[in-house]
């Protein structure tokens, strides 16, 4: 087991106190967009449908995810992020041309290029960290990362909106442009070294080979197979209480809006959750952490099956705890376990065993919902949680070496 490693020396790590802060910019035009956005497009046509189109042309993106890591692997990765920081601005702008329902296309494009763009950075991303911190400030530095982005997601929709209401969509637009055009100056200074191995392909078989590389790479590896498999278990289910939320709200006899206040306690959770991480996977390691992670995420679940409104919002912050320990967790043994010219791939590979089965339970979920008691639906996440959590704890992590 490897021993604590202090903040001081993690943020001593040459290039990660400049990656951090282009970190927080490119975080707070996230949080101010996307929300803005769709709260606009309702508004210009009046449809709640065409308001809700602006998260799926957000989530379309996971499709390409193995391609957009590919990418990553195959490109200096530092000019790949520059580059794709600096393409979003007039993405971003472009959406100025708005004007009524007649343009909202413009959105649902920005949209679609702006949550691609996203995916590419997070593949890039992933061997740039792993290029710039030792194995034992992985975990510390993850735990930095992952808390200045569910600050910043507590704090940016209310700045993004608050600009809104106060100035209209352009100020929004205008924000987020020249924040992603401060994170691409702030990067560009970035120096890395990067030994990238661009070999030919030759053929349909092999290209298929090379794009399935990251899936491969997370079921190579035993410790990295059983934390993909529990994860995939744990955090599928949990898309039942996306839709199980508003039965959930109609049984406390509460108003749709306390959404308003229970999804930012869950936020606060997770701030608490990002800066826990760091120390709990490096001294009990990534299996048992992602363990305890999930069964945090059970705990808080189980009050959503009371008549408490109280107790609803402590579960909701005892969520939040839990959710970045197992994602600090697994990126942390991901990075560590995968060699540098697979991190793209392996790193997009993972985004796709978080948010696929997740989305699909979600989708399943909307039709039992209305043939099964919500309270069924959460007992069966709840047990698949606490499976996840005894296979996460199967994963010995701390033999586990680059391959």
């Amino acid at each position: 087991m490897s021993t604590a490693v202090r903040p001081a020396s993690v943020w001593s790590a040459p290039g990660f106190r400049r990656l951090s802060t282009a970190w927080v910019f490119t975080n707070l035009a996230d949080g101010a967009l996307f929300l803005m956005a769709a709260v606009w497009v309702k508004k210009l046509t009046g449809s709640d449908v065409a308001g809700a189109f602006v998260f799926v042309a957000l989530g379309v993106p996971a499709v390409l995810a193995p391609f957009l890591g590919m990418l990553a692997d195959r490109m200096p990765r530092k000019r790949l992020v520059v580059a794709s920081n600096i393409a979003l601005v007039p993405v971003i702008l472009s959406m100025l041309l708005v004007t009524g329902p007649q343009q909202v296309w413009i959105v649902y494009v920005a949209i679609l290029v702006y949550s691609s763009c996203g995916y590419l950075t997070i593949a890039a991303q992933s061997g740039i960290v792993r290029g710039m911190l030792s194995d034992d400030q992985l975990a510390p530095g993850n735990g930095i990362l992952s808390t200045i982005d569910n600050a910043l997601r507590l704090v940016s929709p209310l700045v993004g909106t608050g600009l809104y209401v106060w100035l209209g969509p352009d100020a929004v637009l205008w924000l987020t442009a020249a924040c992603f055009a401060v994170a691409a100056v702030i990067l560009s200074g970035l120096r890395i070294t990067e030994t990238l191995e661009r070999t030919e392909i030759s053929g349909a078989r092999e290209y298929l080979r090379e794009l399935g590389a990251g899936f491969a790479q997370l079921f190579r590896v035993r410790p990295l197979r059983l934390l993909t498999v529990a994860i995939v278990i744990a955090f599928g289910a949990t898309g039942i209480l996306n839709i199980a939320v508003f039965a959930v709200i109609d049984a406390l006899h509460a108003d749709p809006a306390v959404l308003g206040v229970l999804l930012p306690l869950q936020g606060v959770g997770a701030v608490v959750g990002g800066l826990l991480s760091a120390t709990i996977v490096t001294r009990v390691g990534e299996g048992r952490a992602a363990a305890l992670g999930m069964v945090l995420v059970a705990i808080g679940t189980i009050p959503l099956l009371g008549g408490s409104i109280w107790l609803a919002g402590a579960g909701m912050v005892v969520m939040g705890i839990g959710i970045p320990i197992v994602v600090v967790s697994f990126v942390t043994l991901r990075q560590r376990s995968t060699p540098d010219e697979l991190q793209g791939r392996t790193a997009a590979a993972g985004n796709v065993a978080f948010n696929v089965p997740q989305t699909v339970v979600s989708i399943a979920g909307a039709g039992l919902l209305a043939v099964v008691d919500y309270r069924i639906l959460i007992g069966v996440t709840v047990v698949a949680l606490i499976g996840g959590a005894v296979i996460a704890l199967a994963t010995r992590t701390k033999t586990t070496t680059a391959a």
